[in-house]
Formats: C-alpha cells, sequence, structure tokens
C-alpha cells in the first residue's frame, strides 16, 4: 500500500540524547566567540597610556603650575613641515618669545603622538640651527598626530607646544 502525501508526519521525539548535544553545541558556540573576542582585544591592546593613575594624579598639580607658568612668557613656536615624499617628513621649528626675538640656549625634544596607539608613535631628533630655529627628519605615516615639542633648559622643561595635525 502506498502512503499517502496528506499523511501527518510523526513529531520526532526529544531525547536526552538530543537535549545534551544542544546545551554543548550552546556551549561550544559561546566559549568560541569569547575567545575570539579575546583574542583580537588582548592583540590590538596598545598599552596603559600611564603607568600609575595616583602617580600622574600627583603629577596633575606640578603639571598645572607649569602651564600657568608656561601661559605668562607668550612664547610663540612655529613649525613648518614638508613632505619630500613616502612616509617622510622634515620639520622646522622657531621658537621666539613676547617680543618675537629667537630664544636660543633651549634644548628641543619632539614628539608625533599617535593618538589612539602609543606603539606608533615617533620620535624627533631636533637639531639645534641656531637663531631659534631646530630642524628634524622623522618617518610618520598619514594620519592623525599630535605634534608635542618640549623646550628644556637645563633638566627643567620650560615650555611644551601640543598640536593635533594631520598628515597627508
Amino acid at each position: 500500500m502506498a502512503k499517502s502525501m496528506d499523511a501527518p508526519r510523526a513529531p520526532r521525539q526529544i531525547t536526552g540524547r538530543m537535549v545534551l548535544i544542544a546545551i554543548c553545541l550552546f556551549f561550544l558556540v559561546i566559549f568560541t566567540v569569547n575567545f575570539i573576542m579575546a583574542r583580537f582585544a588582548i592583540t590590538t591592546f596598545a598599552g596603559l597610556e600611564t603607568e600609575s593613575s595616583y602617580k600622574a594624579g600627583l603629577q596633575f598639580s606640578k603639571e598645572r603650575a607649569a602651564a600657568e607658568r608656561q601661559s605668562e612668557q607668550h612664547w610663540k613656536v612655529d613649525v613648518a613641515m614638508a613632505h619630500p615624499g613616502g612616509v617622510a617628513r622634515k620639520l622646522d621649528v622657531s621658537v621666539t618669545d613676547a617680543e618675537g626675538m629667537p630664544l636660543t640656549g633651549l634644548v628641543a625634544i619632539g614628539r608625533f603622538a599617535h593618538p589612539t596607539d602609543r606603539r606608533k608613535d615617533v620620535l624627533l631628533d631636533l637639531v639645534p640651527l641656531g637663531n631659534g630655529h631646530y630642524e628634524a627628519t622623522a618617518d610618520a605615516g598619514a594620519g592623525q598626530w599630535v605634534l608635542t615639542v618640549d623646550f628644556l633648559k637645563g633638566e627643567e622643561r620650560v615650555f611644551r607646544s601640543r598640536n593635533r595635525i594631520y598628515l597627508p
């Protein structure tokens, strides 16, 4: 006798083995997704911005006082940048006082800081050319950067220029 196409099909019975397999597959998916997400989080983590939040908090009042002293000086820092090709950048930094006279006798320390990844930071070797001018060449790729130039007299930082720039 031939079975009819309209005959209802018997419902599939849920067994203990089916429930066990479904639960195991559910947790396998959860563990796999957690492992992948943890792996991405660990491999893309650029590091801590500060080693110790406590020490950074103690430095805050010193930094605030230094910023107030700096604003009273009315120094001006100008940066001219050339792009000779590739990722190379040529910087010409000049620093003048409130009357526009070049400042001499300072040591300049510069850095291109990547806003999101400290591993991409580029230190600048600023060479004094005299008459308040400094020059550096660095390899920094295109994108957003924070250009920081510190001017030191002896061991003390007397001025900090910090600017967010876009490099084409």
